[in-house]
């Protein structure tokens, strides 16, 4: 026994460093082979059984092991391993890490060639596999974890060679997912599935769907079977609901992975599909008397299936920025999309369970001297607002019928206001509906900008269709009344989203160069429909500050000093206001006196009726929304990955630097300065419009600057840096089309200036 021990070790130390083992391969089966009775299928007890290999092979007379120099700390000596126990964790151990030696790149090549060869013989020779899955059935948990571990390198291994799958192993899967059961077998099979595929994934071999392909063969049929009788199980009636809970969140993250595979390697399988073919079957799960955390996780999944992000947290590398487009993905997203619409109909909603326990990774319980967390889930929240909106996207890009859309957007946004409504505080009924999504997604940027992009999608898939059925004139006036009622409005969402961030370039412009969200396609998309619909925006900006004059808010907590604009000579004005030839708006739904809703006209410099709310202040106004790298299921960061993060140096985080510095550079110094300023603020003789020259003006001539010119500032001082960064070649793609936008939003603004 102590010369076996001995013997492993230093072949666990050899394959540690990556090298060559210097004896025949078969000497070494005898040493990696677990001891496992046929009987009974559990790990023996004994010494005695522990030290024989495979049954009528003799043990090696010697086997010459060249000193190691470097040997690990955790290994114990051979005279501590003397349980049997001990001597299987090391075997598996010694094979996890000889397979991964073999399929990585960085492994010498005689090294891979020789652990290839031992693998192969314990494949052959020993039947390894077969036992590893007589271990799932062992009491011992980190053996029978270790075992599944192995097990799933060696299928990829085999996958990897083109060696035929094991065939106890799909007999296992066969007999364990052809059908629901309640066994720790049909979760180690999930598993083990799940695991294999991820290896697939993280391989950085050019054929990776032949590989995935030639896997799903074996186990598509089982895949299917196994989907339905698990979803058409009763939650109240299982006995031990711990068991179903392990496999629901088994197979979730498996299931997952298999749509991932869809984006990522192109292939069409059943068991990537069956989603989409049968998606009643998820939803309904939602609805089950089942613990917060698994209905948390079961609408998280949904909105990254819709986003087209399923796989992200799984998968190394990112989606292509670009795909071609795909008629199966398509008419698969439009049959979720309906699905997700039909159970909101039938009250999807209202089982959803939004004040419960929090639920973090370390459970529910609060610990003692801990304090309680009060308040809505705001991640169910993200995520049912999020499905619902990109369902309706995905609905009217696939309908022609203008009034049809119409009836379903105001029946389902009705629905989405109702339930956000008493989360919401201080609630909506004396605000503009179209603040909600501001106020949901606050914390999420990326969500937060998938969900102005999918409202925007809206709006402009429904002008589309109204404008080829009616005139442009005819009902204008009740279209634009249409839009705030039901809280879709692009240029309110967009006005709410520029007071989340204090009305900041340097905020957009950080968007703009990252790859986290999707702001670079939503502003662009946003620019275009400003460049038409010039007017209603304008209109909106003096409803917003003659809303805010009336209920005496501040639009931004922290707004920049306002100093000279170096680019133009005009002076601010007191009160924008609108030109005769703007058009008329509705006013906002009067929820609170539940008074019929009256046509607003253009705000005017004597008086108007405020579009709901006006407020576009938020206590974090001066900082960025979250870190791109936030999670839904946590708020908080990882305080290692954080540290890992910043010791890295690279030219993008050089020039992301570079960038910063660029644009603060296009604020006057002055503005920064923390002295006194020298001179008076603002001429004491004038109270209602104050002088470009000044460092500091108060809160209420801050005012009276108006939201419109804030956000032609914020469009000017943003095209200001990226130009400066562009001609600097600091910018990470070509900002052409960006500037020209941002060009003729900064003329058409000019001559709106010009007429007041």
């Amino acid at each position: 026994m102590k010369v076996f021990c001995e013997v492993l070790q230093q072949l666990y130390k050899k394959v540690l460093l990556g090298a060559t083992p210097e004896n025949d391969s078969h000497d070494y089966i005898f040493y990696l082979n677990p001891a496992v009775s046929d009987q009974d299928c559990c790990t023996a007890t004994s010494s005695e059984q522990a030290s024989p290999g495979i049954q009528g092979q003799h043990q090696p007379i010697s086997v010459g092991l060249a000193p190691i120099a470097v040997a690990p700390a955790c290994l114990k000596s051979s005279s501590q391993m003397s349980s049997s126990r001990e001597v299987m964790l090391l075997q598996l151990t010694v094979i996890k890490v000889m397979t991964t030696r073999m399929l990585s790149v960085k492994t010498d090549f005689h090294a891979k060639e020789k652990y290839r060869d031992i693998i192969k013989i314990l494949l052959e020779s020993a039947k390894v596999d077969s036992k590893l899955i007589c271990m799932f059935q062992n009491s011992d948990k980190l053996l029978s974890h270790m075992a599944a571990q192995c097990l799933a390198l060696l299928l990829y291994f085999q996958l990897r060679e083109k060696i035929t799958l094991s065939n106890s192993w799909i007999a296992f899967c066969q007999k364990n997912l052809s059908e629901y059961s309640e066994s720790n077998k049909a979760i180690y099979c999930l598993w083990t599935l799940t695991a294999v595929v991820k290896e697939i994934f993280k391989d950085s071999c050019s054929h990776k769907a032949e590989i995935l392909k030639q896997f799903l063969t074996h186990f598509n049929t089982i895949f299917e079977a196994f989907y339905n009788s698990l979803f058409s199980q009763h939650f109240e009636n299982c006995q031990d609901t711990s068991k179903i809970v392990n496999i629901l969140m088994c197979f979730l993250e498996l299931l997952e992975l298999l749509i991932a595979s869809r984006i990522y390697l192109k292939l069409h399988f059943t068991s990537q599909r069956i989603l989409f073919w049968k998606p009643t079957c998820v939803l309904e799960v939602i609805t089950w008397p089942i613990q917060a955390f698994v209905k948390r996780k079961f609408i998280i999944f949904l909105k990254k299936c819709l986003l087209c992000k399923v796989g992200e947290d799984l998968c190394s590398g990112s989606v292509p920025a670009f795909m071609p487009p795909d008629h199966q993905v398509a008419v698969d997203m439009l049959a979720l999309a309906n699905a997700v619409l039909q159970a909101v109909n039938s009250g999807l909603l209202k089982t959803l369970s939004v004040h419960g326990k929090h639920s973090f990774f370390g459970g529910d319980e609060v610990q003692p001297g801990c304090e309680h967390i009060f308040g809505p889930d705001h991640v169910i929240l993200r995520a049912a607002s999020l499905i619902i909106m990109k369902s309706l996207e995905i609905k009217f890009q696939n309908c022609s019928s203008a009034s049809e859309m119409k009836v379903d957007l105001q029946r389902f946004m009705s629905e989405l206001l109702t339930f956000l409504k008493p989360h919401l505080q201080p609630s909506l009924q004396l605000h503009n509906p179209c603040k909600w999504l501001s106020r949901v997604f606050i914390e999420q940027d990326d969500d937060m900008l998938e969900a102005a992009k999918a409202s925007l999608g809206i709006y402009l898939t429904l002008t589309r269709g109204c404008e080829a059925t009616e005139s442009l004139t005819q009902g204008k006036e009740m279209w634009t009344h249409h839009t705030h009622e039901n809280g879709y409005n692009p240029h309110c969402i967009f006005l709410f989203f520029l007071g989340n961030i204090g009305f900041d370039s340097t905020v957009l412009l950080d968007f703009l160069i990252s790859s986290e969200t999707c702001f670079l396609e939503y502003f662009v998309r946003y620019l275009k429909l400003l460049q038409k619909d010039w007017d209603n925006f304008f209109t909106i900006c003096n409803n917003f500050d003659a809303a805010e004059s009336k209920y005496d808010m501040s639009t931004c907590d922290c707004v920049p000093s306002l100093v000279q604009d170096q680019s133009t000579n005009q002076t601010i004005p007191h009160r924008l206001t609108a030109p005769h030839s703007h058009i008329e708006v509705c006013a906002c739904h009067s929820q609170a006196s539940d008074a019929p809703s009256e046509p607003l006209r253009a705000a005017t410099s004597k008086g108007n009726h405020p579009m709901c709310t006006p407020s576009l202040s938020s206590p974090r106004a001066s900082q960025s929304l979250v870190d791109y790298d936030s999670s839904d299921d946590s708020e908080v960061e990882s305080t290692d990955q954080c540290l890992a993060n910043s010791k890295q140096t690279s030219l993008y985080q050089q020039g992301t630097k570079e960038i910063q510095d660029a644009a603060v550079t296009s604020r006057d110094e002055k503005e920064f300065s923390l002295e006194p300023p020298s001179r008076p603020l603002f001429a004491k003789e004038s109270d209602t419009a104050f002088s470009f020259d000044c460092e500091v003006v108060p809160n209420d001539v801050i005012s009276a600057v108006g939201v419109f010119y804030r956000t032609v500032k914020c469009f000017k001082e943003l095209q200001g840096a990226i130009c400066r960064l562009q001609k600097k070649n600091l910018f990470p793609y070509n900002p052409t089309a960006l500037l020209k936008l941002l060009k003729y939003i900064e003329v058409i603004s000019n001559k709106t200036m010009n007429t007041l």
